[in-house]
């Protein structure tokens, strides 16, 4: 049967089929690691605007340095459980690692009288230590990470109350040098400009090479525009993020440290052997592994990475609060990290994220907070609305990701 032939109720069909749809057009220009992060900054854009319009003390300065030098203990931990969601496992004892990590710190500067080098040194150490036994105990014994973790964070919890001891609250001093980082350190106008010309240096000088590549290889390339476009975007952010921050006390040294952990991060999963392997693995183990790919050890480095970076997490949080206490990594941390990194695009199923999930995660969940504490609402109804927000950016991601599939 020809199409000149079949029923008028086929022909329509066929049409219907073969007409073309400029929405996935214009998101195959995307890549799929990028493709969760499109809802995501939409809605940190329009959180920002509705918080601001009802309460304009949302968008000052003042707020803003508060907003990103409170994002940075969770962002840290967020970022970790992305690299284990993009192998398909997850971590449920983050938050206790991180209580934990505070704790150690706690008692071995305060109590013992240790340097904090060597206190920070040592709760970096129990990360790796956590995260290798979770990673020995899922790939050689195939127990489900899930439940793992879940009892890691029992038993975790448990430790970080005895090495807390009666007291269960340390208070760090102020003039503690990590006190002084998390709270009092920021960047001088000089080297916040001066970072900024680095970065677009250095992005600018990445993008040339990459197209040069490609120019040679005969591979697709993007044109001359879009990457002026691409650098001039960027440029642009950056300086309105200094010029205004600036105006308050300026970019927080904790902040640099977030944005650098995240850039390595990225870099490692675009760029190296091992973010292919995270990637496959996550995408099809069964497949990866008949492929060659040591499917073992990188899922033992995606959880070693994953509670070092709670760990550290949980540093930054003593330093915040200059205390460790009980309540340091609690439910609620390792709760508004894993939201933070499925929020910011991350799949929960592997194979797909990106480093930057966590960071724009992060700062949508803590924007939630600032703005509804700024608004007098309770600790519910932020619960109900990052809830809320968290099914959006779920549900905007798979109609995308959806339509994206359509041919």
């Amino acid at each position: 049967m020809t199409p000149a032939t079949a029923p008028p109720s086929q022909r329509a069909l066929v049409a219907v089929l073969a007409r073309e749809d400029p929405w996935p057009r214009l998101l195959r220009h995307i890549p799929d690691r990028e493709l969760g992060l499109v809802p995501v900054i939409g809605a940190l854009v329009l959180l920002w605007g509705v918080f601001g319009l009802i309460e304009p003390a949302f968008l000052s300065a003042e707020n803003l340095v508060n907003l990103t030098l409170q994002s940075v203990p969770t962002g840290v931990i967020a970022l970790g459980v992305v690299l284990v969601l993009l192998v398909g496992q997850i971590d449920l004892s983050v938050g206790s690692v991180s209580g934990l990590a505070a704790a150690v710190v706690g008692v071995t500067t305060v109590l013992a009288d240790w340097p904090i080098v060597l206190g920070i040194l040592l709760a970096l150490t129990v990360g790796v230590v956590v995260g290798l036994g979770y990673g020995l105990l899922a790939t050689r014994l195939g127990l489900p990470s899930f439940v793992l973790t879940l009892a890691g964070l029992l038993v975790l919890a448990g430790v970080q109350l005895r090495v807390l001891g009666p007291q269960g609250s340390i208070n760090l001093p102020f003039e503690s040098s990590l006190v002084r980082f998390a709270q009092e350190s920021f960047l001088s106008p000089l080297a916040a400009w001066g970072l900024v010309a680095a970065a677009v240096t250095v992005v600018t000088v990445v993008q040339l090479v990459e197209r040069a590549r490609r120019v040679r290889a005969g591979l697709p390339r993007i044109s001359m525009g879009r990457l002026v476009l691409r650098v001039a975007a960027l440029t642009t952010l950056l300086c309105a993020v200094v010029a205004y921050l600036g105006t308050e006390r300026g970019v927080g040294y904790p902040v640099v440290l977030l944005v650098a952990l995240v850039v390595v991060v990225d870099v490692l999963l675009r760029r190296t052997r091992w973010g292919r392997a995270v990637r496959a693995v996550g995408g099809d183990p069964r497949a990866a592994l008949l492929a060659g790919v040591a499917v073992r050890r990188t899922t033992i480095s995606c959880f070693v990475a994953c509670s070092t970076l709670a760990a550290l997490g949980g540093v930054l949080a003593a330093g915040r609060l200059a205390a460790a206490n009980q309540g340091t990594g609690g439910t609620e941390t390792f709760l508004t990290a894993i939201a933070a990194a499925v929020i910011g695009g991350t799949s929960l199923f592997g194979g797909r994220g990106s480093a930057w999930s966590a960071l724009v995660g992060v700062l949508v969940i803590t924007s939630i907070s600032s703005g509804l504490t700024l608004l007098n609402l309770d600790t519910a109804t932020r619960y109900v609305v990052t809830g809320l927000v968290l099914l959006l950016a779920l549900t905007a991601d798979t109609l995308i990701r959806g339509r994206r599939r359509v041919p």
